[in-house]
């Protein structure tokens, strides 16, 4: 047999090798939310871990023919849902006290936690999360995602923060003595060299976002007031921005939100007492609003509010009304909860409540999708259901473009291409 044969054998054994080890499915659902509308009759072709084709069949390539088929009869596939503010190093205030989390749990035990929020939040359907801060476990993150990326552990996509930052003072637990050093809930960090330091460090350990806490309740009598100048967040934007990195904003009083604003953060962080002038702002400059309304909801339970039998909290009307307001102003919207406040694997709490709170239902599957994807620097590779974009697909039975809670009944999971959860039970 002549060199030439063997070679040509070998090249062939190859390609058989290859076309083998791929993975090809065919989902056929009721519709497909592609990220911005709804379609019926449409299917999606998944080979590896990329969608090759979506819509009609009869538009796709005889290949997918001999795609494995999964059949969705009664549900919507919709892109995985992304998380846009969470704690997978936190667990439900009702259960630990944020201190005592801080204080008192290892962090080896709160990664053991992390490890199984992480776990149930891929289960919901939240395929990407952006994780701002570890609240003291240091640098935990970095490891979590990285064993997520390779397999490790199931769990979703992790766009990390790290430590975050804070104004010396401002952010740690209260009541010890002045001769007493804690841990903390962040990084300390102020002034010129010190921030440069503290956001390089970060960014060298691991960090895809710098996340500030803007202002905190560290005022004379315990109310919110402004950490950082409007000088040392600009610093602190543009140390991350020259390595193409983000900054978001902790920010509740309208002061702390206009110098994040006006500094150069992308994202402000619940803002509750944001007022017309700080939305007309938001929404000139670009600068989007993640409202976390279920962790305003989550604190006022724990605090012994029952929903639907007692009086609205003032909290929670002015909740309605910042949202509301900002809404209409045109402020771009995120979606993210603040959960680990509350449960890991409800994160559809948000979803629900941003309905409740006046949004259509469709509004708020394109904020979950295409909309955080591409506010998180994402659209090139997440968000919707297009060719060549990564295969992170979910389907939900029922259509929670009607209903949003059907956004709840998860019966398909796949994120990369991989199943981790499909009506036939297959993993």
């Amino acid at each position: 047999m002549s060199i030439r044969v063997l070679l040509l054998s070998g090249f062939l054994l190859m390609l058989a090798l290859y076309a083998s080890a791929q993975t090809s499915y065919l989902l056929r659902p009721d519709r497909v939310f592609d990220g911005e509308n709804s379609h019926q009759g449409w299917s999606v072709w998944v080979v590896n871990n990329r969608i090759a084709a979506a819509g009609p069949e009869g538009t796709f390539a005889p290949e997918a023919k001999k795609a494995e088929v999964i059949d969705l009869k009664g549900m919507t596939l919709l892109p995985g849902l992304i998380e846009g503010h969470s704690h997978l190093f936190l667990h439900p205030y009702n259960e630990t006290p944020w201190e005592d989390q801080v204080l008192k749990d290892s962090r080896s035990y709160r990664t053991a936690r992390a490890v199984n929020h992480a776990r149930l939040t891929l289960l919901a359907g939240f395929t990407t999360v952006r994780d701002l801060g570890t609240e003291g476990a240091a640098y935990d993150d970095v490891g979590l995602q990285k064993a997520i990326n390779e397999g490790l552990v199931p769990g979703p996509r992790m766009i990390i923060a790290t430590k975050a930052l804070i104004a010396t003072g401002s952010y740690a637990p209260k009541g010890f003595g002045s001769d007493v050093d804690i841990p903390q809930g962040a990084e300390e960090a102020d002034g010129h060299d010190d921030l440069i330091r503290a956001v390089r460090t970060q960014i060298g350990k691991g960090a895809d976002v710098i996340k500030i806490y803007a202002d905190y309740r560290w005022g004379l009598n315990g109310e919110a007031r402004p950490t950082y100048s409007e000088e040392e967040i600009r610093l602190i934007v543009e140390t991350a921005r020259s390595s193409g990195r983000p900054v978001v904003a902790h920010a509740s009083t309208a002061e702390g939100m206009r110098r994040a604003i006006m500094a150069g953060v992308e994202t402000i962080e619940h803002g509750d007492g944001g007022t017309p002038e700080i939305w007309k702002l938001m929404q000139e400059k670009n600068v989007a609003l993640c409202p976390t309304l279920a962790a305003g909801e989550a604190i006022s339970e724990y605090r012994g509010w029952k929903k639907g039998t007692d009086p609205e909290p003032a909290r929670i009307s002015q909740k309605k009304k910042s949202f509301g307001e900002a809404r209409r102003a045109g402020v771009p919207m995120v979606m993210g909860g603040d959960v680990g406040v509350y449960a890991h694997g409800t994160n559809a709490r948000e979803m629900e409540l941003m309905v409740e709170y006046g949004m259509k239902p469709l509004e708020v599957m394109r904020l979950s999708t295409a909309g955080n994807a591409r506010i998180f620097h994402q659209d090139k590779q997440l968000g919707a259901v297009k060719k060549d974009l990564l295969a992170d697909l979910i389907a939900v039975r029922g259509n929670p473009e009607e209903t949003i809670s059907a956004i709840r009944k998860v019966e398909l999971v796949m994120k990369d291409g991989k199943i981790y959860k499909s009506p036939q039970g297959k993993q």
